[in-house]
C-alpha cells in the first residue's frame, strides 16, 4: 500500500483535502498531471462561506495578508442586478479577491508543512478496485508505474478521468449557444471615472460598473482590474446565438476586441498589458451544468469539479468544492483509522450534494436573466423590486454565499442550534474563543462546555481519544444551551438541552457522538 488516500488533482480542491488528511492523522499523496503550478488563475477570488470555513483552519490571514476575521461585503449581485447588503443583519457574504493561483501556493505550501507529499508530472492513466484498496498505473517523468492506495479521490476536474473509469454517470446540461471570452488588457485612465472605476465610453449612453455584470441588449460585458491597483483589468464578454466557433483555433486579443465592440455596439480602446505574463485569453463555448450520479463507488470518491460544473457566474465554484473538501476529509480520515460509525463515509454525498444542486439551480437562473430579450428585462425588474425587500436580500445572499444548507445531524433536532455554522456563534458561545480557534485550526471535533455541569465531561469521557473537550466562560447568558459538540468542519452535532426542555443537560450527547465520532473506548 503506497498511500492511505491518493489524491487525484492538485488544485485548490485536492489540496485543501490533503491538508484536511493529515491534520486528522493520515497519510496522503497528491498526483498532479501537470508539472508546475499554473500562473494563470481560474478563478480570481473566494465569495461564501469557503472564507470563513478557510478562517477556521488559520488559513485566512495568509490569503488576505491581514490580521482579523473575515468582514462581511457591503455589496453583491445577482445576475447583475445590485444587492445592496448594508445593514443587513448576518450578512452571510464574504468575498477575498485573491487570485486561484495565489490560493493554490499557500495550500501547496500549507501540505507541504504537514508533510504532504505531492507529485507534480504523474499522470493516472487507469484504476482498478477491490474490496480492500484502488491500483492505480500512472504515468509519471521516469516512466510508468503502479501503486495501491486505501481510498482514492479524484479532484481532477469536469472532465475527470477518476469519475469515467469509476463508472460514475455524470448527467445534465449543455447550453451550445453560449460563448464567453476574457483576456487581460490595459483601459485607458481617461475613461474610467474617479472614485468609482465606472467605465465612461463616449457613445455608450451609460456608465457601466465594474466587478459587475453589465447586461446589454447584446450580451454582458464585465471589467475589474486584477489585483487592484495593477493597471490591468481583466474584461470578459458574454454572448449567445452566435456563429459557431472552431474550438481548436487558439483565442487573441483581436478576437476578444471583436466581441467587445459586438456587445457595447462601439470601441473599447484596450491593448494588451506590457508587463509580463502570462496574461489570461480564453474562449469558453457551452455552459455545463452536470452533478454526478454519486459521489462514491467503493473506495473511489469526487471531490469538487469531479463531482458537479456549473457555470461561474457569482463565484460559486471554490466555494462548493473547498467546502466538500473540509467535510469529506475527517470522515474519510476516520473511515481510514477504523473509528468511524456505520454510514459515515455516505453522509459526505447526502450532506454536499444538496448544496451542489442548490448552485447548479441559482447559477442556471442567473444565467438565463442576462440573456437579451424585452421578457427577460420585464423579469429582472420584477426581480429588483423584490431584492428591495430587506427578507428577499437576506435569502438570495445566503443562497449566493452557500449558507442556506442545514445538515440533519441525525439524532433528536429539536435543538434550534443543531447543524447550525459554529463561526456565527462563536461570540456568543465564549467570552475567550481562543482555545476553541485553536482545536478547530487542527481540525479537532471540539465540545464547548461552559454548564458546570460534571455529567457533560463525564459523558465524554469515552471519546477522548477522539473530541476535545474544553470548559470556556459563557459570551452570552442569552445563548439557549450551556454546551456544544462541532464537528471538525464547524458544524454543531449537538446541544445542551435548555431549562424548557425538562431534560438534563447532557441528554442526546452520548448519541451525538456515538453517531459522528463511533463507539466509546
Amino acid at each position: 500500500m503506497t498511500a492511505d488516500v491518493v489524491i487525484v488533482g492538485g488544485g485548490p480542491n485536492g489540496l485543501l483535502l490533503a491538508c484536511e488528511l493529515r491534520l486528522a492523522g493520515v497519510r496522503p499523496m497528491v498526483l498532479e498531471r501537470l508539472p508546475e503550478r499554473s500562473a494563470l488563475s481560474k478563478a480570481n477570488g473566494l465569495v461564501g462561506r469557503v472564507v470563513q470555513a478557510l478562517d477556521l483552519r488559520g488559513l485566512y490571514t495568509r490569503l488576505a495578508d491581514r490580521v482579523g476575521p473575515p468582514e462581511p461585503s457591503p455589496f453583491y449581485q445577482f445576475s447583475g442586478i445590485p444587492l445592496d447588503l448594508r445593514g443587513l443583519h448576518g450578512n452571510p457574504m464574504h468575498v477575498l479577491q485573491v487570485p486561484q493561483a495565489r490560493i493554490e501556493q499557500v495550500l501547496d505550501e500549507r501540505a507541504r508543512e504537514l508533510g504532504v507529499e505531492i507529485r507534480r508530472g504523474h499522470e493516472v492513466t487507469a484504476l482498478d478496485q477491490d474490496d480492500d484498496a484502488v491500483t492505480l498505473d500512472v504515468h509519471g517523468p521516469e516512466g510508468a508505474y503502479r501503486m495501491r492506495t486505501r481510498y482514492l479521490v479524484g479532484a481532477d476536474g469536469g472532465h475527470s478521468l477518476v469519475r469515467k473509469q469509476a463508472g460514475i454517470a455524470f448527467p445534465g446540461t449543455t447550453d451550445e449557444t453560449f460563448v464567453s471570452r476574457a483576456g487581460h488588457a490595459v483601459i485607458p485612465d481617461a475613461l474610467l471615472a474617479p472614485g468609482t472605476g465606472e467605465l465612461d465610453l463616449p457613445g455608450l449612453g451609460m456608465r457601466l460598473r465594474p466587478y459587475a455584470h453589465n447586461r446589454l441588449p447584446a450580451g454582458v460585458f464585465s471589467f475589474a482590474m486584477m489585483p487592484p491597483g495593477s493597471g490591468v483589468h481583466l474584461v470578459a464578454v458574454f454572448e449567445w446565438d452566435r456563429p459557431p466557433v472552431d474550438e481548436n483555433t487558439p483565442m487573441t486579443f483581436d478576437e476578444l476586441q471583436d466581441s467587445v465592440r459586438r456587445v457595447l455596439g462601439t470601441d473599447l480602446p484596450m491593448h494588451l498589458p506590457a508587463a509580463p505574463g502570462p496574461h489570461l485569453l480564453r474562449r469558453v463555448t457551452g455552459i455545463n451544468s452536470r452533478q454526478a450520479e454519486t459521489y462514491r463507488a467503493g473506495r473511489v470518491l469526487l471531490l469538487g469539479d469531479a463531482a458537479h460544473v456549473h457555470s461561474a457566474v457569482g463565484g460559486p465554484g471554490l466555494n462548493l468544492g473547498m467546502q466538500d473538501a473540509m467535510n469529506l476529509g475527517w470522515k474519510l480520515a476516520a473511515e481510514v483509522q477504523g473509528w468511524a460509525p456505520p454510514g459515515l463515509l455516505d453522509t459526505y454525498e447526502t450532506e454536499r450534494a444538496p448544496a451542489s444542486r442548490r448552485v447548479l439551480m441559482q447559477t442556471r437562473t442567473q444565467m438565463a436573466l442576462m440573456r437579451p430579450g424585452d421578457d427577460i428585462t420585464a423579469t429582472r425588474d420584477l426581480i429588483a423590486e423584490l431584492l428591495d425587500d430587506e427578507s428577499n436580500r437576506r435569502r438570495v445572499a445566503a443562497l449566493l454565499a452557500g449558507t442556506d444548507i442545514g445538515y440533519d445531524m441525525g439524532h433528536d433536532a429539536s435543538h434550534p442550534l443543531l447543524g447550525q455554522w459554529l463561526p456565527d456563534l462563536q461570540t456568543l458561545i465564549a467570552a475567550d474563543r481562543t482555545p476553541i480557534t485553536e482545536r478547530l485550526q487542527a481540525a479537532r471535533p471540539v465540545l464547548v462546555d461552559y454548564s458546570e455541569d460534571s455529567a457533560i465531561a463525564a459523558t465524554a469521557a469515552g471519546w477522548k481519544d477522539r473530541v476535545d473537550v474544553v470548559a470556556v466562560r459563557p459570551g452570552d447568558a442569552s445563548l439557549p444551551t450551556s454546551a456544544v459538540l462541532i464537528r471538525p468542519d464547524g458544524y454543531i452535532a449537538w446541544a445542551a438541552a435548555t431549562d424548557s426542555q425538562e431534560q438534563p443537560a447532557h441528554h442526546g450527547l452520548r448519541e451525538a457522538l456515538t453517531t459522528w465520532f463511533g463507539a466509546a473506548r
